[in-house]
């Protein structure tokens, strides 16, 4: 340590000036300098009085990077002192209580520190402007192995220790309590159940406060929430027994606040987080309960593709479950349009995004995936497809491209919503179904006879046999040309057998092996071209004979193996042998491609090496 260079005051004032601290519209961070400022000033109640930081940018959207500064004189002490790693924590630890995303910076006018998390960040020695290390944390790959983590430990949490034994209350809950940390509700370790619920519920409320007049349906989310009972009945009289459940409690909000932050990257592509919820929680599902089937990630973008959508397409999906397909459709057209930032993406969130959903619960955590993703102006109506209404509905929306996954039962009308929504939408809107290959085949010969006069089958795209993970229903995609009649012509079909993805223990499946691009890439374009080259599975078919792609039947062909199969076996029946027996033992080949020979006592099959 030595005498000399700047005060820590000169020092300060140098960071803020590089950070860009001072200045900012109070109406997007608060953020400035300053010596004497708490942190009980800056917001949060309860800090200590001696956390007095030197810098700080408190972003208004809570979801946004936050960060704090600690400065000392220049030469006063090494920029790798614990004290000052401690101090800068301190200062970390109480904005996480708010913000899932916090960078602890220090300073010494010559030497740079960046903090996340009580971990060292690496970033250059020379101090940068704030939007650098916002971008450090933003710009972070996606780390979806620790998200199955923590959502795995969240699962067995409410399954087994807060007693939420339904499937879809464990995902509404824990979806809540997401939406509400996305939107400034104050979830720290330490509170008891009622402060924790209620925080939740607050945060609900106020999320969908500035929306509720757009779409009065968001309410509902609040209102499911309200509904869900946990079995947490604590003695409040025993120490041990309050000490639990609030280490519990605050497991959970660790938990949440970790996942916020991993999902709060520019680098997440609207993958749905709901699905990987559902892969998680479904390890509980009763047989009892219902199926609700999420589409897969890659499959939504390929759809998306499929039908030519772009940043400029109004996008309906009238069986919206937890929202994939709008999720996805929102950042595809959102990372067109350039950014979120953009007036564009504002239009996009506000105009472009329609879905329609029957089922409560599921509704509601659509509207959940919606705020999650920061979106809470997604046109989303609890309503039934099927209806006269929901086709006045769709019709306003003036919905120009078409992506959804139906319910496939006939007891939820999986045909009758097909048809509604083809018959709801602008003529020449191309619409893109998930169906069970035979579906259009088995459906009564007057309704597609109906549907095809009004509309015409383009495409039929065969998806992989285990696409759906421990469902058992085989599917593809049908796509439509709604208000021009199919006028006898052909449609183009292919067979995609595989997508690459691998099935991965208790989190179903995944491209483990970076293979989808790559076929993504050959079948948008053989598709869009009617040309399956290099698998050979195209076909042009004629809706009167099939409306589904056609496994291929094998020419008949009589070889040399079947004529010797054949006398073997009568050889083998005039001299009393069990043919069943022995193939069993010796196996295809080496009883059909065998030299025979006997000797009084056995019979000797003597097999080419």
């Amino acid at each position: 340590m030595s005498d000399g260079g700047m005060t820590e005051d000169e020092v300060r004032t140098k960071a803020g000036s590089i950070l860009g601290l001072p200045g900012v519209n109070p109406k997007v961070a608060k953020s400035d300098v300053g010596q004497i400022t708490t942190m009980k000033q800056l917001g949060f109640a309860g800090a200590d009085a001696s956390l007095k930081p030197d810098g700080w940018y408190l972003p208004a959207d809570h979801g946004a990077v936050a960060l704090v500064l600690e400065t000392k004189a220049q030469n006063l002490m090494s920029i790798d002192a614990p004290a000052l790693r401690a101090q800068v924590e301190k200062y970390c630890v109480t904005v996480r209580s708010r913000y899932d995303l916090v960078v602890g910076l220090t300073y010494d006018g010559d030497h740079t520190r960046a903090y996340v998390n009580g971990k060292l960040l690496d970033v250059p020695d020379e101090l940068q402007p704030k939007e650098f290390y916002f971008g450090r944390l933003t710009n972070r790959p996606i780390d979806k192995n620790r998200i199955y983590e923590l959502t795995m430990r969240i699962n067995n949490s409410l399954h087994s220790d807060f007693g939420i034994k339904n499937l879809y209350h464990r995902m509404i809950f824990t979806a809540c309590a997401l939406v509400a940390r996305r939107h400034d509700a104050i979830l720290v370790r330490g509170m008891d159940y009622s402060e924790f619920h209620n925080g939740i519920l607050n945060a609900l409320n106020k999320a969908i406060k500035s929306d509720v007049q757009k779409n009065t349906k968001l309410q509902l989310l609040a209102d499911v929430y309200s509904e869900i009972k946990m079995n947490v009945s604590t003695d409040d009289e025993d120490p041990l027994a309050v000490a639990r459940l609030t280490d519990l409690i605050g497991d959970f909000i660790d938990w949440i606040t970790e996942i916020s932050g991993l999902i709060n990257s520019n680098a997440w592509n609207g993958e749905d987080v709901m699905a990987i919820f559902f892969n998680e929680f479904n390890r509980y599902k009763k047989k009892s309960e219902s199926g609700q089937i999420f589409t897969p990630d890659h499959i939504t973008g390929f759809m998306y593709r499929l039908v030519g959508a772009d940043k400029d397409d109004r996008i309906l999906d009238a069986c919206a479950g937890s929202g994939s397909f709008l999720v996805k459709a929102m950042s595809n057209m959102i990372r067109e349009a350039g950014g979120m930032d953009t007036t564009k993406a504002k239009e996009i969130k506000s105009k472009q995004l329609y879905g329609i959903e029957f089922d409560r619960e599921i509704y509601a955590l659509a509207c959940a995936n919606m705020l999650i993703h920061k979106d809470g102006k997604t046109n989303l109506a609890h309503m039934d497809t099927r209806t006269e209404s929901a086709s006045e509905w769709i019709k306003k929306t003036g919905a120009t491209k078409v992506l959804m996954n139906p319910p496939y039962e006939n007891k939820f009308g999986c045909m009758k919503i097909v048809e509604n929504v083809l018959d709801s939408v602008n003529r020449g809107t191309r619409c893109a179904f998930i169906l069970p290959d035979k579906k259009l085949e088995k459906a009564s010969k007057k309704q597609m006879s109906r549907i095809l006069e009004n509309n015409r089958l383009l495409k039929v795209v065969k998806l992989p046999e285990n696409l759906f993970f421990g469902v058992g229903v085989t599917t593809s995609i049908f796509i439509f040309e709604s208000g021009r009649a199919q006028d006898g012509k052909k449609f183009f079909a292919v067979n995609i057998a595989e997508d690459g993805l691998i099935t991965v223990k208790n989190k179903g499946r995944h491209d483990v092996h970076n293979r989808w691009p790559a076929l993504e890439e050959y079948w948008v374009d053989a598709i869009e071209r009617n040309d399956d080259s290099e698998y050979g599975t195209g076909q042009w078919l004629d809706p009167a004979d099939h409306l589904s792609w056609q496994t291929p039947v094998k020419p008949f062909a009589l070889t040399e193996e079947d004529l010797a199969r054949t006398a073997m076996d009568y050889v083998m029946f005039k001299r009393g042998i069990d043919a069943k027996d022995m193939k069993e033992q010796l196996g295809r080949i080496a009883t059909y491609s065998a030299n025979v020979s006997e000797t009084e006592a056995s019979v000797i099959l003597e097999v080419t090496k």
